[in-house]
């Protein structure tokens, strides 16, 4: 595999690097793109939970733990010197070997971590450093981009070159195990109310189900029920809905029975609450045309591209 031209040195080099925003898709090196895997096995820095962590040392797309050398710090990093002489990063990641002999800092990222990560990005990237910020499925899809650059601009980061680097999201995931449920025209709802109220939230459901969207649902665990009912009003009981965790990452995956998913209708969907697992788990709630659609390999659910037939191909 041709690896991409993203290694910096920091020793006496003062030139800018890179921050990426990568997009991982479930997480498992075999769902990555080919850029994704050559940005973060070649980054100096990689800021990634501990789950994604652990999914890209699978086929060395990350260093094992055993190949730690050192905490990252002024000896190691090169990191840039605050007011007191001490580094900006100091306590920040754990430093690798790779075989070749290069060097990789690993941070661990966290909700409540990222403004403060972000920064620490900015900082090394002026040091001269590459940096791979993972995002889980694609960063544009309830991913990181937004956060990187709103605190770019709230930093005065206008100088940080920033590039984002796609993956595949759960609603693409999920609906390759389900069949081609997103042949026509579709969208995404999350039920977060973190940053909007259910109000908004509702109004949305409700506009995409008149409109006649396939939706797609994240952040299930949040209210999903009422999500549900909200559709209800707006779409037939029989139409199809597929119910799919942790999408991607075959038995890897962290809720229920690891990877899953199930083909139900919208009136009965609330009844599989043991199928709503968490933060892995996405309803695809199909429109009045989609299908369940059988052969000989099981069920899937159908949205014809619209207003065709297969002479029409």
């Amino acid at each position: 595999m041709a690896e991409a031209d993203t290694s910096h040195t920091s020793d006496g080099d003062d030139a800018m690097g890179t921050l990426y925003v990568v997009g991982i898709g479930p997480g498992l090196p075999h769902a990555m793109t080919q850029r994704a895997v050559e940005v973060v096995s070649t980054a100096d820095c990689v800021v990634a939970s501990n789950l994604y962590q652990e999914f890209l040392r699978r086929d060395g797309t990350l260093p094992p733990e055993s190949a730690e050398v050192a905490a990252a710090d002024a000896a190691t990093d090169g990191g840039p010197a605050t007011d007191d002489g001490a580094t900006a990063w100091s306590e920040s990641g754990t430093v690798l070997e790779r075989p070749n002999g290069t060097r990789q800092t690993l941070v661990r990222s966290s909700m409540g971590r990222q403004v403060e990560l972000a920064r620490e990005a900015f900082e090394r990237v002026r040091a001269g450093q590459t940096v791979a910020h993972v995002s889980g499925g694609d960063p544009n899809v309830y991913g990181k981009s937004d956060l990187l650059f709103t605190m770019a601009e709230e930093e005065g980061a206008e100088d940080v070159p920033i590039e984002v680097i796609p993956g595949v999201t759960a609603a693409l995931g999920g609906a390759a195990n389900l069949g081609a449920p997103l042949s026509n025209d579709f969208c995404t709802v999350s039920l977060s109310d973190k940053w909007r109220g259910w109000d908004e939230i509702e109004e949305k459901l409700r506009a995409a189900a008149i409109s006649g969207f396939v939706i797609v649902l994240y952040n299930c665990w949040r209210d999903y029920e009422r999500a549900i009912e909200v559709i209800r009003e707006e779409r037939a009981d029989d139409v199809p809905v597929g119910i799919f965790n942790d999408a991607g990452r075959g038995d890897a995956g962290r809720n229920l029975d690891d990877e899953t998913h199930t083909i139900t209708t919208l009136g009965e969907a609330t009844e599989y609450d043991e199928d709503v697992g968490g933060m892995g788990t996405s309803i695809l709630v199909g429109n009045h045309e989609t299908a369940v659609w059988e052969n000989d390999h099981g069920e899937h659910l159908v949205t014809p591209r619209g207003g065709r037939d297969v002479d029409d191909f």
